[in-house]
């Protein structure tokens, strides 16, 4: 079985906080975990049971002359090395600073700002050795609490580590910055359909992953933001044209700058664009949800085909 350590979103902190957010705790299982360490220690334990046995002994012996009854009814039981949790023994390392305030005392920001450098050492070691043990690293929404440029580095540092041998790297987010740096093969959807509640990413609607188009896939969720995406796609690639053809038009009263009113046929997609960016502009009727939802989805079907 390999390694599986977890970082979460964001917890309690309390002292007795057996999670790992502190990365010199997953230090700490994979060290121990090197075949020559695990001799060493058996090594170490051996010899204390030896110790243990012989104090035992000795304090029997003289139990004996006291009340021979008691000393034959007492027998030493002592730990067997091979079950000794020797990471009980390092629960308490940690990177503390500013008054030895460990790291799970501190806010949030800090924590994955620590964890962005962990993540990048820990890319360069393991691909510059060998041997190493197999071992999952998941992070829940790495993107908390941070600048988009972190967002960024944490998410390249992740990539790093994943393609080093023996390593796999699982992760949950809700950040925009975050899943346009990955590739339509490394994501996931997970909705709430009943049908498909897991299903990957194909390449067709935008040339990069956008959680805009993840979430209305997903969930069927209809947002300004992925309409102006879209539209401005279209635009960048000089196909409104083509776009609007042959689509039916509504009147739309569009105000100029000197006050006066001009009135224009326009499809959809371009009536909804306007009404997004000039919401001053009161003289229309404003669209509907669902055709919000047809608006985008017409401009999906243009991409894609």
């Amino acid at each position: 079985m390999p390694l599986y350590t977890l970082f979460q979103s964001d917890r309690k902190n309390t002292d007795s906080d057996d999670e790992v957010q502190d990365p010199m705790r997953i230090a700490v299982k994979e060290i121990l975990g090197d075949p020559v360490i695990q001799a060493s220690l058996a090594d170490i334990a051996a010899t204390v049971k030896d110790r243990l046995d012989q104090v035992a002994a000795r304090t029997l012996a003289k139990l004996e002359e006291l009340n021979p009854a008691i000393a034959r009814s007492l027998n030493p039981q002592l730990p067997d090395p091979a079950n000794l949790k020797w990471t009980d023994v390092f629960k308490n390392v940690s990177i503390s600073g500013d008054n030895d305030i460990p790291i799970n005392k501190r806010g949030s920001g800090v924590k994955r700002l620590v964890l962005i450098s962990f993540f990048r050492a820990e890319a360069e070691r393991r691909q510059s050795e060998s041997n190493l043990p197999n071992i999952v690293y998941a992070i829940e929404e790495p993107e908390t609490s941070q600048h988009p440029e972190h967002q960024r580095g944490l998410t390249d540092a992740l990539i790093a580590l994943s393609q080093a041998v023996n390593t796999q790297v699982l992760l949950t987010t809700h950040s925009p910055e975050i899943v346009k740096r990955l590739k339509f093969e490394n994501i996931l959807l997970v909705s709430n359909s009943p049908q498909e509640r897991v299903s990957r990413v194909l390449q067709n609607e935008l040339p990069y992953p956008s959680l805009n188009e993840v979430n209305f896939s997903a969930f069927g969720e209809a947002t300004y933001e992925y309409h102006n995406e879209l539209y401005g796609f279209i635009e960048a690639e000089g196909r409104l044209t083509e776009y609007s053809s042959g689509k039916p038009l509504r009147p739309y009263n569009k105000i100029r700058r000197d006050g006066s009113t001009q009135k224009l046929d326009i499809v959809l997609t371009e009536y909804i664009r306007h009404q997004i960016h000039h919401p001053e502009n009161t003289q229309n009727v404003h669209f509907t949800p669902q055709e919000l939802t047809d608006s985008i989805q017409d401009m999906r079907v243009f991409i894609k085909s």
